[in-house]
C-alpha cells in the first residue's frame, strides 16, 4: 500500500527531545547531561569530536607551548647547575606529543558519548525548517531530525582579513600552526592578541625568527599600560620583533615558501619578507551556510546568533551557546553557557548577565585577569584603591628564578570589596582562582590578607599583596 506524503514525512523525520548542532564545550555537556537524565538526545558534529578545545585550540596549543617552555629552560641549564644540552628542536616529535594527547582526548569524548547515552552523529547539519535539521552524513546518506529543544553550538573560526593577496597566500591559522612538522625560518604573525602572542613566543623559543604585525599602537590594547610594557620588553628580550601601528596593504607569495608583506607602518610604506604567515586577527562565528534563516534564527549585525540572557534565540525552543552566540571567547565561558541552558531546560532560572569572566594568556610570564583593570575602571568612572606587589616579593619565585612581573588588585573606594585582579607572573592563572572566589562571594580583600597560605607557594603572594599599603582612592573618570 502506498504511503501518503504525510506518512512518509513522519517516517523520515526522527524525533529527539534534545538536538544539538556542534560538539563544542557547551554543546557536548548539554548532550551528555540531558541524555544521562533520560531525555532522548542526539548531537551532530561535522569533524572535531569534542569541539575545538581538545582538538585544535586550547589544549593542543598549551601542549606545544609547554614543549617550547621546556626547550627554553634547556637553554638555561647552566644557571641551574646542569650541563647545557645540545641546541635544536625536533618539530615532528613536538607534533607527535601533541597528536598523542589529542588522540587520547578524542577517545575520552567518544567514551563519554557512549556512557551518557547521547547519540553522536557525524555529518554536516543544516536547518531546513523550525527546529528541524537535515544531516549529510560523513559516511554517506542523509538523516533528518526534529527536536523539542535545539541547541546551536557551532563555534567560531580564525578570521582571514580582507587584505589583497592574503587568502591566496594560504596563511596558517592556529590549526595549521599546531601541525607544523618543520620550523619556520621566519614566521610573520598578523595580530598581537592572545593567539598571536602565544604562538610568537613558542615559535621563537623553538628557534624561528618571529615578527608580530599589530595594527594598534601597542600589543593587547585592552590591557593596562604597565602590563603591556612588561610583556613587550619580555618579547623584545627574547628576540621577537614587533611592528605596531602597522597596516597590511598587500601580501605576495605563498606561506610555507616565501611571502612579502607591503605595510603602512607609522605613516610610511615598508616591506617585510618571511617564509610563513600566521593569521591571528580575530574570530568569525560559524553561523553561515547552516540554514539559520529557515529555522527562524536571527543574527546580530556582527554575524553572531542573537540571544537573550537565557541564551534563547529568536526561534522558540532554540538556544545558542559559546562562540557562535557572541559569548566571551573562552572555553570556560562556554561551559557556563551549558549550565545556563541546563537550568533553563530543567525549569529553573539562570542567566549570563553579571558573571565574572576570567582570562589567562599563556605566555611566559603568564597574564591572568578577572574583573576590572585600571583602564576599565577609569572608563566607567569607578573610584578605586590600588594594591601592587612585584613578583620577586613572592618568595617562591626566588627558588625558581621566575621573578618577572607583578600583582595588582583594585579595591573599591567605598568598601573593601575587590573590583579586579591582574597577575603577570609565573602560575598567574592559578593565583587568580582564590581572588575570583572572594570576588564571587562578595568578600572583603581582608579575608585574603588574613588567610594562612602554605609557605613557600605562589598563592602566598596574595597575602603579601593584600597586606601592602593601598594607594589613596583614585578619582573616577
Amino acid at each position: 500500500m502506498q504511503r501518503s506524503p504525510r506518512e512518509v514525512e513522519q517516517r523520515e523525520v526522527e524525533q529527539r527531545d534534545v538536538l544539538v548542532l556542534g560538539s563544542g564545550e557547551a554543546g557536548k555537556y548539554i548532550a551528555w547531561t540531558m541524555a544521562a537524565s533520560g531525555r532522548k538526545t542526539a548531537l551532530i558534529e561535522r569533524r572535531y569530536i569534542g569541539g575545538s578545545c581538545p582538538n585544535i585550540a586550547c589544549l593542543p596549543s598549551k601542549n606545544v607551548i609547554y614543549s617550547a617552555h621546556v626547550a627554553h629552560t634547556a637553554t638555561q641549564a647552566a644557571s641551574f647547575g646542569l650541563h647545557s644540552a645540545e641546541p635544536g628542536v625536533d618539530m615532528p616529535a613536538v607534533r607527535e606529543r601533541k597528536r598523542s594527547m589529542v588522540s587520547g582526548l578524542v577517545q575520552m569524548h567518544e567514551d563519554r558519548f557512549r556512557q551518557s547515552g547521547a547519540e553522536l552523529i557525524l555529518g554536516s547539519g543544516s536547518f531546513i525548517g523550525p527546529k528541524t535539521i537535515e544531516v549529510a552524513l560523513n559516511s554517506g546518506g542523509v538523516r533528518t531530525f526534529s527536536g523539542e529543544h535545539v541547541i546551536i553550538s557551532t563555534g567560531s573560526r580564525a578570521t582571514i582579513a580582507d587584505i589583497p593577496g592574503l587568502a591566496e597566500s594560504e596563511p596558517l591559522t592556529h590549526i595549521e600552526a599546531l601541525e607544523l612538522g618543520v620550523l619556520p625560518a621566519h614566521l610573520i604573525i598578523l595580530g598581537g592578541g592572545y593567539v598571536g602572542l602565544e604562538f610568537a613566543q613558542a615559535m621563537r623559543r623553538f628557534g624561528s625568527r618571529v615578527t608580530i604585525v599589530e595594527r594598534s599602537a601597542r600589543l593587547l590594547p585592552r590591557e593596562d599600560e604597565d602590563v603591556v610594557q612588561e610583556l613587550t620588553q619580555t618579547f623584545l628580550s627574547e628576540g621577537i620583533e614587533i611592528l605596531s601601528s602597522a597596516r597590511v596593504l598587500q601580501v605576495e607569495g605563498r606561506s610555507g615558501a616565501e611571502v612579502t608583506l607591503h605595510l603602512d607602518h607609522s605613516g610610511g610604506s615598508t616591506q617585510i619578507a618571511g617564509t610563513h604567515i600566521l593569521a591571528a586577527t580575530g574570530r568569525t562565528p560559524n553561523t553561515g551556510g547552516i540554514g539559520l534563516e529557515k529555522g527562524g534564527v536571527a543574527l546580530t549585525s556582527r554575524g553572531f546568533v542573537q540571544v537573550n540572557e537565557r541564551l534563547e534565540t529568536t526561534a522558540p525552543g532554540v538556544f545558542a551557546v559559546g562562540d557562535c552566540a557572541g559569548s566571551p571567547l573562552f572555553t570556560h565561558i562556554a561551559f557556563d553557557d551549558f549550565r545556563v541552558v541546563r537550568e533553563v531546560l530543567n525549569g529553573r532560572s539562570r542567566v549570563t548577565t553579571g558573571r565574572l569572566v576570567p582570562s589567562c594568556l599563556f605566555v611566559d610570564p603568564e597574564l591572568a585577569r578577572v574583573g576590572l583593570n585600571e583602564s576599565e575602571a577609569r572608563q566607567k568612572g569607578i573610584a578605586y584603591r590600588l594594591a601592587t606587589l612585584p613578583m620577586k616579593a613572592v618568595l617562591r619565585t626566588r627558588t625558581t628564578g621566575e621573578t618577572r612581573g607583578f600583582l595588582k588588585a583594585l579595591i573599591s573606594a567605598h568598601d573593601d570589596t575587590i573590583l579586579g585582579f591582574t597577575a603577570l607572573g609565573a602560575y598567574a592563572g592559578e593565583m587568580m582562582a582564590p581572588v575570583q572566589l572572594a570576588m564571587s562571594a562578595g568578600l572583603p580583600y581582608t579575608v585574603l590578607r588574613d588567610s594562612i597560605f602554605a609557605h613557600p607557594t605562589y598563592s602566598e603572594g596574595l597575602v603579601y599583596l593584600f597586606s601592602s599599603k593601598l594607594s589613596e582612592a583614585r578619582a573616577a573618570g
